[in-house]
């Protein structure tokens, strides 16, 4: 396989970002065995290649559309921004990003179709709107600001976590939705926050994120309340008894969440100034389900 082939195939993938899917897996799979359930390890691969297949397709087909509509010649990619800049390199092959992302997707479904086989029609829903969102979200979802922001929290949280606590155990529980919900308040910051760089060129081609829509200003406030959920949600789940005590080390976070807040209204539209504080957020986003996972295996 020559290079430039090989380059269409991994860019797009975009894979330094893949290792978000771990983190959610792994919270999902904490959420199983806190509730007793006895772990197959089949299963649990299985459902970790369904996953990342997922993330994959949802990169790829972001990549192919982005370079289809012009946008990818319009952004100053930054290393959480702006996609990956392979396409532009290799118009040429721009179709090899959306076979990947279609065969991805295809893999995806099918590993849907056997846990549907084994585990039951329960998990349908999750499914089909997984499908939905991986093949709606680029071309339509990124019109529709509140959509836009909760899509990617939804695809990583209540469905990746739900998902594999549901495929472990074959049913759902609070413990798998009070848990989802860290990783789907805290994705959606993620994308949040890597649109700022992106709000001209965005709207150029007719996304309507909310730094669009309502200005990076106080997108800096919607950023910090979605962080408070989070952050609110493990409080709340211990409360409520859904989550163990334990899951306050995911709390431990928050020296690093503050400042990022900070740091983003600080330099909402400096952009060279802005990119240290989106890698403080990837840390926080990733960092955090896998410390309350940790705390959730410990409190077992």
């Amino acid at each position: 396989m020559d290079k430039s082939l090989n380059a269409v195939i991994v860019g797009p993938m975009r894979v330094p970002f893949l290792i978000l899917t771990p983190a959610c897996v792994l919270l999902g799979t904490a959420t199983a065995a806190w509730s007793g359930a006895q772990l197959n390890l089949y299963y649990l691969a299985l459902a970790f290649v369904g996953a990342v297949a997922s993330h994959i397709s949802v990169n790829a087909l972001n990549e192919y559309h982005d370079f289809k509509s012009g946008l990818d010649f319009k952004t100053r990619p930054t290393p959480f921004s702006g996609g990956s800049g392979t396409l532009p390199q290799n118009p040429e092959r721009a179709h090899v990003a959306l076979i990947t992302g279609l065969t991805s997707l295809t893999f995806t479904a099918l590993v849907g179709i056997y846990f549907l086989y084994v585990r039951g029609l329960g998990l349908l829903p999750v499914g089909l709107l997984g499908i939905i969102i991986i093949v709606a979200y680029t071309k339509w979802i990124t019109r529709n600001s509140f959509l836009c922001l909760v899509a990617p929290g939804l695809g990583f949280g209540p469905l990746m976590v739900m998902g594999t606590d549901f495929v472990l155990t074959g049913s759902y529980s609070w413990t798998s939705f009070s848990a989802s919900l860290v990783p789907f308040f805290l994705v959606s910051d993620l994308l949040l926050l890597n649109q700022f760089p992106d709000v001209e060129a965005d709207r150029t081609v007719g996304r309507l994120h909310y730094p669009i829509a309502l200005g990076r200003e106080a997108s800096v406030r919607l950023y910090a309340l979605f962080l408070a959920g989070a952050y609110g949600t493990i409080v709340f789940g211990y409360v409520a008894g859904s989550l163990p005590l334990e899951g306050f080390l995911a709390l431990g976070t928050i020296v690093i969440a503050l400042p990022t807040v900070r740091g983003a209204a600080r330099f909402a539209d400096d952009v060279e100034s802005l990119i240290p504080y989106m890698g403080r957020n990837v840390v926080v986003v990733i960092l955090t389900p896998v410390l309350l996972a940790v705390g959730l295996f410990i409190g077992k």
